[in-house]
C-alpha cells in the first residue's frame, strides 16, 4: 500500500508540472472568416507549362495583428497547388485556371490549414477560376476597338497635312478617313473569321504578381 501511494503522489506532481505548459500553448487568437489577404507569387504559374497538383508558394504582404500583437506577419508563407487546368479552345475560348491554398507557415514554423478563395481579381469565372479570354464575344468586341483605333489614326495623319501646308488637310482629312474606314473594316471582317478558328488565351501569373484572397473558414493562429 505504502509503494501504491508513493506511485500515486509522483504521478499526480507529474500531472501538475507538466499541465501549466499544454496551457499555455493552447492559447490561440482567430483571423476570422472573410478576411482579405494580398500575397505574392514566389513563382510563376502558367497553364501551357502547369499541371494539376503542382506545388507553389506565395508570401503574405499583409500583416495580421489582435490588439497590439502582430499574430501573423508579412513574409509567412503560404503554399498552394494548382487545382485544374481547362485549355483554351476554339472560338477564343480561352484557358482557365483553378488554385487551392493549403496552409501557411507560422513564425514558430508550425503549418496551419487554410480554406481560402480568390478576390478582386477582373478576369475571374463564377466558380472561382483565372480565365485568359471569355470567348467569341470578347474577342468581336476588341476587333471592334482596333477598327475604331485604325480610323481614328488614319483622320490624324489626314489632319497633320497642316503642318506641311496650311489648308491641305481639308483635301488629305477625307481621303484618309475613307482609308481608315475600309482598312479597319478589313481588319474587323477578317479578325473575326480567324478569331472563329483561333484558340483562345492562356493564363499566365508572373513571379512576384500580388493576388487577392479571402479567407472562407475562420483560422485560429497559437500564439505564446
Amino acid at each position: 500500500m505504502r509503494f501504491l501511494s508513493i506511485i500515486f503522489t509522483l504521478l499526480m506532481f507529474a500531472n501538475t508540472v507538466f499541465a501549466a505548459p499544454f496551457e499555455a500553448d493552447a492559447k490561440t487568437k482567430r483571423i476570422p472568416a472573410g478576411t482579405v489577404l494580398s500575397l505574392q507569387l514566389l513563382s510563376p504559374i502558367d497553364t501551357r507549362t502547369n499541371a494539376e497538383g503542382d506545388y507553389f508558394n506565395a508570401m503574405l504582404l499583409t500583416e495580421q495583428v489582435s490588439g497590439a500583437n502582430v499574430i501573423l506577419p508579412s513574409g509567412s508563407v503560404v503554399r498552394g497547388c494548382v487545382r485544374g487546368i481547362t485549355q483554351p479552345k476554339r472560338f477564343s475560348k480561352g484557358a482557365v485556371l483553378y488554385l487551392d491554398f493549403d496552409h501557411v507557415v507560422t513564425p514558430s514554423g508550425r503549418q496551419l490549414p487554410l480554406a481560402m478563395g480568390l478576390t478582386g481579381i477582373t478576369h475571374l469565372t463564377a466558380d472561382g477560376g483565372i480565365y485568359g479570354s471569355l470567348g467569341y464575344g470578347e474577342a468581336v468586341q476588341e476587333n471592334w476597338q482596333k477598327t475604331k483605333e485604325i480610323t481614328s489614326n488614319a483622320v490624324d495623319v489626314g489632319l497633320s497635312a497642316e503642318d506641311t501646308m496650311p489648308g491641305l488637310q481639308y483635301l488629305t482629312t477625307p481621303f484618309c478617313a475613307i482609308g481608315g474606314a475600309i482598312g479597319g473594316a478589313g481588319y474587323f471582317i477578317g479578325d473575326s473569321i480567324a478569331d472563329m478558328f483561333r484558340k483562345g488565351k492562356s493564363v499566365y501569373l508572373k513571379q512576384g504578381q500580388v493576388i487577392g484572397v479571402q479567407l472562407t473558414e475562420p483560422v485560429d493562429i497559437p500564439v505564446y
